[in-house]
């Protein structure tokens, strides 16, 4: 049946007056090509027996094919630093498919996914690398990587749907956030699979808002001596049995990566600071947490989601507006929205509610900007993921597991000298975990930026802490 759906091949006519039979033009083979090229390529583009009488398409090169990266972007403190960065991509046409950037005292990591060829990104590469401040630029899609992303997703829940909605929500290993009378807020973590399948399982009952905070990656740690971060175990800490002195007891993981950094070649590893002397006035401000509604001049954290439109360059625009008024960017994150061509970007910015009020204003102007919500003084639900990679030999692993567990980490990657653990929750979740892993010295980090939805139950639990409740 097979060989007679295929159309029978004519032979061309030599004759000159032949109409209707041309003869096929040779393939363009450049102008080194000889007769003897010529005939091999034209036999091997001939139909055969074996490929059932079609002619067989030559394989494209392997540069020119667009393919999604995932870009590890390492870069210290400077001013409008995230505007600077979506700039490199939206003078060349990439669009940012998703961002997270997470801080570090006075440095950010940033995880980019973008699509196009290699050739075309060894040039963007290039170019990020000529930026002020830019450490290091690491593409992860050629090496083995722990990938996640966190989405928080609300669906309309009926109550006789309700059953089938937690059911769903037990098989995806999610979590529920809010409840109200008609819907349900649920966060889920996994790789960017996982995200697209929860999200068409729930299409059917009705999804109201998404919000996601972008891939962050972090490579899979090698076995062995040759492994990026095997000396960096062996000099941050002794064996547990020997008594570690209280004074160098926190500052062992980041002397040893100052010291190790100058006799490593490759420059793999990300020093990570301490927490404490931290600034408020810098641009980065890993504990934008502390901002709060205490400070008598009005000055706070203010969270905002940004609906816009999927197009390249957006990103920029936006960022661009932050950063000619002089607002410092906390937080950011950037994922794909509920509906198709949109996309969330929600970030946290410092100031007072008149100024931020006039900021809300501005960003309304852009073309590109559908809805700007500021959730500041509405209970909202916001989460964060943080992946970070410990070392941990033999005689710490068991330590560091225990840890893992009080603050209901995950296990993700596992050497002989490494812990690579996931979490997921509030910015003081982040930096506790991050204190009591730090005297086992700390080898990479990778944070989202914070992600949040409103509550539909109206339920704000900072709100209710101040106040006795009835038994």
């Amino acid at each position: 049946m097979a060989a007679a759906v295929v159309p029978q091949l004519r032979p061309a006519a030599t004759g000159a007056g032949s109409r209707g039979h041309r003869r096929p033009p040779a393939p363009k083979l450049g102008l080194a090509a000889g007769p003897r090229a010529r005939s091999l390529a034209v036999a091997a583009a001939a139909p055969s027996p074996s490929t059932g009488g079609v002619t067989p398409v030559p394989p494209r090169s392997s540069r020119s094919v667009i393919k999604r990266h995932t870009l590890s972007v390492f870069v210290g403190d400077e001013s409008g630093m995230i505007n600077r960065i979506a700039g490199v991509f939206a003078r060349r046409g990439y669009n940012i498919e998703s961002l997270a950037v997470g801080l570090n005292k006075d440095k950010a990591l940033f995880t980019i996914v973008v699509s196009g060829t290699d050739k075309i990104l060894n040039q963007v590469v290039e170019q990020l690398n000529k930026l002020v401040n830019v450490i290091k630029v690491v593409d992860l899609s050629k090496e083995p990587q722990v990938e996640r992303e966190l989405m928080l997703i609300k669906i309309n829940a009926e109550r006789d749907k309700l059953p089938e909605i937690m059911g769903l929500v037990r098989i995806f290993k999610a979590e529920v956030v809010d409840l109200s009378d008609d819907t349900l807020t649920i966060e889920v973590t996994g790789d960017p699979g996982k995200m697209v399948a929860i999200q068409k399982t729930l299409s059917k009952h009705g999804i109201k808002e998404i919000a996601r905070t972008g891939k962050i990656a972090l490579r899979r740690e090698k076995m062995g001596e040759t492994a990026p971060f095997w000396r960096f175990s062996a000099a941050s800490y002794p064996d547990l049995e020997v008594t570690i002195p209280s004074t160098s007891r926190l500052s062992t993981g980041v002397d040893a990566v100052n010291q190790i950094s100058n006799e490593s070649s490759g420059g793999d590893v990300y020093p990570v600071e301490s927490y404490e002397n931290f600034s408020a006035n810098q641009i980065l401000d890993a504990h934008w947490g502390v901002m709060t509604d205490g400070d008598p001049t009005g000055f706070c954290s203010h969270t905002l989601s940004i609906l816009v439109n999927d197009c390249p360059g957006v990103l920029n625009v936006v960022t661009g507006v932050f950063s000619r008024r002089g607002y410092n960017i906390q937080s950011l994150a950037v994922g794909q929205a509920e509906k198709e061509g949109t996309s969330r970007i929600t970030t946290v910015v410092p100031g007072t509610d008149e100024s931020i009020a006039k900021l809300v204003h501005q960003l309304y102007k852009l073309i590109d900007v559908y809805e700007v919500q500021d959730f500041t003084h509405l209970p909202f639900a916001a989460r964060e993921l943080m992946i970070i990679k410990v070392a941990a030999n033999a005689a710490a692993r068991r330590d560091v597991l225990d840890i893992a567990q009080i603050f209901e980490a995950q296990k993700v990657d596992i050497s002989d000298h490494t812990i690579t653990l996931q979490l997921t929750g509030d910015i003081d979740k982040m930096v506790r975990l991050h204190n009591m892993l730090e005297q086992y010295g700390i080898c990479e980090v990778a944070r989202t930026g914070r992600v949040a939805l409103l509550r539909e139950s109206g339920v704000d639990s900072k709100y209710l802490r101040g106040f006795s409740l009835p038994l």
